[in-house]
């Protein structure tokens, strides 16, 4: 058996390595390394394959929250509502910007954030909220936009583990996450399911003076050189890593598809074990099944241990050369950073419970049948004691 990994970037890249090599040396050959045309070439790809008008590409993740909200012209001591169970990148550009987080708890079956916690959240000083589409799975965003349309709220999708899946509205039409809400980011870290190999981000969205004004932002609010209009930051993706990016695209899909097969076979595995629960694999089930749609993009496979010794969990399946995560260990309202009187810990009844009990097993594009058969049987073997 091969040795497993939880992300296994090299054996991707052996599919694709040809394509790779020729456009990482184009560019060096070039020299073409900020602002080239493999990163306009890129822009109008994940155009054209998100169905959104704008694409800004910029340096990371992080960046691109935090540019969608300087676009959006918030001021300090604005309200933005966010889940309380995510990576702190959501919370902290909020902070940074000398915005007020406002963190609520999440739903127990998809992780993601919770409708009835918005509502009680928003103030009159609410201007965005901010979900963030867990693990691969996207929130409820026909509530989310009804609300936002109900309050004058704008809406700010963290699409870094999300990107590829696509959500199905009450009305049965489809868009691709990042795609709803006023404006979106995401990241194209390494180990996410569209990754380049350094750091990288982009902001989408719909609106053309909103796009304007981003693109302004991320170039250090120049929009003719050495004019600067608005006040900027430096954030740009490189050519090298548009390039790899650019290699990935076309196959994206497919390893979002290679993803949810390998999260059925999991869940066929794992069924029936009353101390694991699998993940939801939709947002509606009236409308779409795990095992016919592409809502859950499996960024993460993570189970909930219940009644069980998750912690020894973990240390078993290292023992036995099986990596996997605890995503995450601790509530954001707890971190020193965030903490704050605000907060009353019986806000957060789903977030408590679940930093205990989550468990994120090894997925990636090149899992196989032997690596998933040893994982599962190592985990059932060690729950069944």
């Amino acid at each position: 058996m091969r040795k497993i990994q939880m992300v296994d970037l090299k054996g991707q890249y052996q599919q694709i390595k040809e394509r790779v090599d020729a456009s990482i040396q184009e560019v060096i050959e070039t020299t073409a390394f900020i602002n080239g045309p493999e990163v306009h070439q890129f822009q109008k790809e994940l155009e054209e394959y998100l169905g959104v008008k704008h694409v800004i590409p910029c340096a990371n993740g992080t960046d691109a929250l935090q540019i969608a909200m300087m676009g959006l012209g918030l001021k300090p001591g604005d309200e933005v509502i966010t889940a309380d169970f995510t990576f702190a990148a959501t919370v902290e550009v909020i902070a940074l910007l000398q915005l007020t987080p406002v963190l609520v708890d999440v739903d127990p079956i998809n992780f993601n954030i919770d409708i009835d916690a918005i509502k009680k959240a928003i103030t009159p000083k609410t201007k965005a909220i901010v979900p963030v589409h867990l693990f691969g799975l996207t929130a409820n965003m026909d509530e989310i936009m009804e609300l936002a349309e109900q309050h004058n709220l704008f809406v700010i999708e963290d699409n870094a583990q999300g990107i590829g899946a696509d959500y199905i509205s009450k009305d049965g039409s489809r868009k691709k996450s990042g795609t709803i809400g006023h404006v979106a980011s995401t990241s194209f870290f390494p180990s996410k399911n569209l990754g380049c190999y350094g750091d990288g981000g982009a902001i989408f969205t719909n609106d053309d003076d909103l796009a304007y004004s981003i693109r302004g932002i991320v170039n250090h609010g120049m929009y003719e050189r050495y004019h600067h209009d608005v006040v900027g930051v430096n954030s740009r993706l490189d050519s090298i890593q548009a390039a790899v990016l650019r290699a990935k695209l076309p196959h994206l899909d497919e390893y979002n598809a290679a993803r949810r097969t390998a999260a059925r076979k999991y869940t066929k595995a794992l069924s029936g074990i009353d101390t694991i629960i699998t993940p939801s694999g939709c947002t509606l089930d009236a409308l779409c099944k795990n095992d016919v749609c592409n809502c859950h993009v499996y960024h993460q496979y993570t189970l909930r241990i219940i009644n069980a010794d998750r912690d020894g969990l973990v240390k078993h399946l290292n023992e036995n050369g099986i990596p996997c995560g605890v995503y995450y260990p601790i509530p954001l309202h707890s971190q020193k950073a965030y903490k704050d009187a605000r907060y009353n810990e019986a806000d957060f009844p789903v977030t408590n419970q679940l930093v205990k009990e989550v468990i994120s097993l090894p997925m990636h594009t090149e899992l196989d049948d032997e690596q998933i058969e040893f994982i599962t049987t190592t985990l059932i073997n060690f729950i069944a004691k």
